[in-house]
């Protein structure tokens, strides 16, 4: 028995994605910060995974808005991890995550790297319309990263970094020892005015 450590498999796994699949060639993993947090239930009905993007539209720091006749100033918090500044967290919900079959995973994963701006400055991915997370359709969201998924699973080079992937949580506790993962506060945003 050992032990696994689901941030540094979760790490690799990213790292070969954006090796592998043109639609998330702009990322840069080591200014993106994986982290798990915990889920009351073990049930894969839920949030599987969230991203949080550390800077306003056009990779500002800061953003005035105006609630009535008030304006406030508001600035997302400056992170940092070994040496890199980070513009994305992205948190997977365990054991929920992991409950869910390979396929789903990685579908899970994929939407979260798809959110991140192509511009790469710490913004979120924005689709024109009211629903500018997701565009006009969250179910073609998920689609076009089903085929993402497909065109990655059937490429030649995805090896080791999907292994961890394969049970669900119990079948991780049997084959592990000990599993630990990074845990870090969600960032809060400082308004003033």
């Amino acid at each position: 028995m050992s032990t696994l450590n689901l941030t540094r498999a979760l790490e690799g796994l990213v790292s070969n994605i954006v090796c592998q699949v043109g639609a998330f060639s702009h990322i840069d993993p080591e200014k993106v910060l994986l982290c798990v947090s915990s889920t009351r239930g073990g049930g894969v009905h839920g949030t599987y995974a969230k991203i949080h993007p550390l800077r306003f539209p056009g990779g500002s720091r800061s953003r005035e808005v105006r609630r009535a006749r008030r304006v406030f100033t508001c600035t997302m918090p400056a992170v940092t991890h070994k040496n890199n500044e980070i513009l994305y967290i992205i948190y997977f919900l365990v054991p929920r995550f992991f409950n869910l079959s390979l396929r789903e995973k990685l579908v899970t994963v994929f939407h979260e790297l798809y959110h991140i701006s192509p511009d790469f400055d710490g913004d979120i991915r924005r689709f024109p319309g009211r629903n500018f997370a997701h565009g006009s359709s969250r179910k073609r969201y998920n689609k076009m990263m089903e085929c993402l998924v497909d065109g990655y699973l059937q490429g030649e080079k995805t090896g080791e970094s999907l292994e961890f992937l394969e049970g669900d949580m119990d079948a991780l506790r049997v084959k592990y020892q000990t599993i630990v993962g990074r845990r870090y506060p969600a960032p809060k945003m400082q308004i003033q005015g």
